[in-house]
């Protein structure tokens, strides 16, 4: 491998990097959250929503953006609608079986979980369209021509 390919290659895999690093700080804000629960310091209405919805919106956030770290070994995954419908579908599928009395990552059937599935997905589309992006592009391969 000659060395513009070699640099080539770490540009790309930096950018791999960062992405990792962002989706790796996500999930573990998300985890500290949820074990530290600052609802606790919430009232009333903002408690109640608190604890009915937040974790509805940042669990599909995180595993959209989980879903994107594979997209380089699984092409169909670089498209956000189908990563938008793998999260919707599966956090719908966990909602549905809560209405049926099966305690899938709850106990509790509430129609509104859907919508805030919905904005958790949309948050993390509109973060990685228009931030990660921008600021860690992936880049494409290269064509190498008559390199072993």
């Amino acid at each position: 491998m000659d060395t513009q390919s070699r640099s080539g290659a770490r540009s790309g895999n930096a950018a791999d990097r960062g992405r990792t690093a962002v989706t790796v700080g996500v999930m573990l804000a998300i985890a500290l959250i949820h074990v530290f629960s600052p609802g606790a310091l919430l009232r009333g209405r903002l408690r109640v929503l608190y604890y009915s919805y937040f974790m509805d919106i940042a669990l599909p956030f995180g595993l959209y953006l989980l879903l994107g770290l594979s997209a380089a070994r699984f092409r169909f995954l670089e498209d956000w609608r189908i990563k938008a419908l793998i999260v919707i579908g599966i956090a719908s599928l966990t909602e549905a079986m809560q209405a049926l009395g099966v305690p899938l990552f709850g106990k509790t059937f509430d129609p509104f979980d859907f919508g805030a599935y919905a904005a958790g997905v949309l948050l993390a589309i509109l973060a990685d369209e228009l931030v990660l992006k921008r600021l860690l592009p992936r880049r494409a391969p290269r064509e190498t021509r008559g390199v072993a």
